[in-house]
């Protein structure tokens, strides 16, 4: 069956007990069936499940309004077809009133034409079809008992809507396609600043997937802006995507960068030290790009990241036969050679990591569960059940971090042996 008229269902399993709730319908997603766009190539729908949309918001939860940036066209900053940006502001208050959190939106990418085109008539493309208001979970909370550290500060969701984690600059007017991410960035940040953040005595920027991609490409240049004495951190949710072997032997995420990067013009965008050095692509992977980030940054990911294991490790170009659909699944369903791969994946990226460790400034929390984007979520970022690594939930990790509080390198042993996990199960 084709997945364009297909329902998914996402089960979370809490610490190997019962399920959890969270039902995504993700009905005519793609427009063509898997044969014809591939995930990968279109938006991604792990990405569109695991961000949380107004359909799926918890009771009670925030909403949000909508930002366009109105002087944003002048700038040549638009999305792929040519709308406005836009971004979500909650304003702080209290001892928050003058801190500043920014959380780049995340949602795949786009590395043909084709894929482009189909982008830009989605939410991931154009603000014509974003949501007016979105809810505020995870770090994004305003209730101190679901976000302790960051509840009360000037928190901002920014838009994606160019398809190359905000760092493109390119165009294709044949197509009638705006590969303006970097612009985006930049537009939305300056708006931010002349609307208080200039003056802010501390600032995060994060991001999620490939926003968390975007927070270490733009990480320095976000310190860039404001004075030393303010504190700039950096936080990276789910952006360490790897430039790791498929279950086939070949580079299923390397080829697709490859065409993200020389499509949408993102080589200009690069660090210079590192596309000095390495080819542009290889420099779209954070691996290489970690250890030479100047300001503090700090890494949260699942060590067998759904997503990656979705599309990056085992699509089905390189599964025909469909071994690992079952495990894509349910981790539970795995067999131990699979198991046994995946570990491998695991100790690549720890061992990308170790360098990037080494450093007092950074931080790190890397649990050994199939999940992707844990910041976001409530469940996941700050609850009575949330996972925990060396008996500390992410949201107290992060928080202990960035307020120098202790220092945080919290790696979780490997699986099986980690029973507070959200493990994320599909059904089709």
């Amino acid at each position: 069956m084709g997945f364009g008229a297909v329902i998914f269902v996402l089960f979370v399993v809490v610490g190997g007990g019962g399920w959890r709730a969270d039902c995504f319908e993700i009905d005519q997603l793609f427009g063509a069936n898997r044969s014809e766009t591939s995930v990968l190539e279109s938006m991604s729908y792990l990405e569109s499940v695991y961000g949380v949309s107004a359909s799926a918001a918890p009771p009670n939860a925030l909403m949000v309004g909508l930002t366009l940036v109105q002087g944003a066209a002048s700038k040549g900053a638009v999305c792929l077809d040519g709308s406005l940006p836009g971004y979500h502001l909650h304003r702080g208050f209290g001892s928050g009133a003058n801190s500043w959190l920014i959380q780049l939106e995340g949602g795949g990418w786009c590395n043909n034409i084709r894929s482009c085109v189909y982008r830009k008539k989605t939410h991931r493309g154009s603000s014509n079809y974003f949501e007016k208001v979105i809810p505020f979970t995870g770090i994004l909370s305003s209730r101190p008992q679901e976000n302790p550290d960051f509840f009360n500060w000037n928190r901002v969701k920014i838009r994606y809507c160019d398809g190359a984690s905000f760092a493109g600059d390119s165009e294709n007017k044949a197509a009638g396609l705006q590969f303006r991410g970097q612009r985006i960035w930049r537009a939305a940040i300056e708006d931010l600043m002349s609307k208080g953040m200039r003056n802010a005595n501390q600032a995060l920027l994060s991001g999620c997937s490939a926003g968390g991609l975007a927070s270490i490409l733009h990480c320095d240049e976000f310190r860039s802006l404001f004075p030393g004495r303010t504190r700039v951190k950096c936080l990276s949710d789910a952006g360490l995507f790897m430039d790791s072997p498929d279950v086939s032997g070949g580079r299923t995420l390397r080829h697709f960068f490859s065409g993200v990067v020389s499509l949408q013009g993102v080589q200009r965008n690069l660090p210079g030290w590192c596309t000095s050095r390495l080819d542009p692509t290889s420099c779209f992977f954070p691996q290489n790009l970690i250890s030479n980030v100047r300001t503090p940054l700090f890494i949260l990911n699942a060590a067998y990241d759904s997503w990656q294991l979705q599309e990056s490790l085992a699509p089905p170009t390189a599964d025909p036969r469909g071994i690992w659909h079952d495990c894509k699944l349910n981790n539970e369903r795995c067999s131990v050679t699979q198991i046994q791969f995946l570990q491998g994946f695991r100790n690549h990226m720890l061992n990308a990591i170790k360098g990037f460790a080494a450093s007092r400034q950074t931080g790190l929390f890397i649990n050994s569960c199939f999940a992707h984007c844990q910041s976001e979520r409530q469940d996941t970022w700050f609850a009575p059940n949330s996972p925990l690594v060396h008996n500390k939930a992410v949201a107290t990790a992060v928080g202990d971090w960035y307020f120098d509080r202790t220092n945080v390198k919290s790696i979780d042993c490997a699986y099986p042996c980690d029973r507070t996990c959200h493990n994320l199960v599909f059904r089709s």
